[in-house]
């Protein structure tokens, strides 16, 4: 944990999706990392349990916490066939939380477009709650859940959902208005994503937006506290490391530290 004692400096597996799961805990341990998201993509796939403990047991070897199984479940007509799976191997990673996507819509979306989302987000978390993992949702551009308005009118409608956030590069806003929407989640946040992006999409080191960020998880901290007490640490999860480079994960923690410690 951080000298804050707000968050968790993490890593997203899926900044290294080019290397295996034991060289990625290697490099996250070596740089310091304290907490880690495994993505289901290519390191912990959907069903396959093998990989998940495969993951849970280098974490643990390495001292390494497992924030999250970074899922690419989405709540739509396809949860069914596929929750169980899911549920299965954050189970055996032994995550506490899951993270869940509200399917691509476009700028509106219609009460009758809104409920299937609401009762399959309800569905999903009651089921993650019967096996003790808490959901979170994946706070996106081209999803139901791209503006903070819409992920508070889902946080008020399902009972014990969570959301991530970052900042939204999709849709650039001003740091008042970010700040702003932190405030609007009322203690239901549980991880933030952290890189920096230009307005044309070029990866800078996290050190060119200390201030920035400073300012960003001050705000996030305090919006965490309904998960804090469910007993879950939220995290501080570095994503988009510039060229994707492990070399550079270790600035990267230094600069995510110091913002932290403001």
């Amino acid at each position: 944990m951080s000298d804050t004692g707000e968050f968790a400096v993490g890593l997203c597996s899926v900044t290294f999706r080019q290397l295996d799961p034991a060289t990625v805990v290697d490099c996250a341990a070596a740089a310091g990392i304290e907490s880690l998201e495994w993505g289901g993509d290519v390191h912990v796939p959907e069903g396959d349990v093998r990989a998940a403990r495969v993951a849970a047991t280098l974490s643990a070897d390495a001292g390494l916490n497992v924030a999250s199984y970074g899922s690419y479940l989405f709540l739509d007509e396809h949860l069914e066939r596929r929750l169980g799976a899911v549920l299965d191997t954050t189970c055996a990673l032994g995550a506490p939380a899951l993270r869940v996507w509200a399917p691509p819509v476009g700028d509106a979306r219609s009460d009758h477009e809104w409920a299937p989302l609401v009762d399959a987000a309800r569905r999903t978390v009651d089921a993650a709650a019967g096996v003790g993992v808490s959901v979170y949702v994946e706070f996106h551009g081209g999803t139901a859940t791209a503006v903070a308005t819409d992920v508070v009118r889902l946080l008020a409608d399902v009972e014990g959902l969570f959301t991530g956030w970052q900042v939204p590069y999709w849709s650039p806003q001003s740091r008042s208005a970010e700040l702003t929407d932190l405030a609007s989640f009322g203690d239901r946040l549980l991880h933030v994503d952290v890189y920096v992006w230009t307005d044309d999409g070029e990866r800078l080191e996290l050190g060119t937006a200390e201030e920035a960020w400073s300012e960003r998880l001050r705000a996030a901290a305090g919006v965490t506290g309904v998960a804090r007490s469910a007993g879950l640490v939220p995290a501080a999860l570095l994503e988009f490391i510039p060229d994707d480079d492990p070399s550079a994960l270790e600035a990267e923690v230094a600069a995510l530290r110091r913002s932290l410690d403001r």
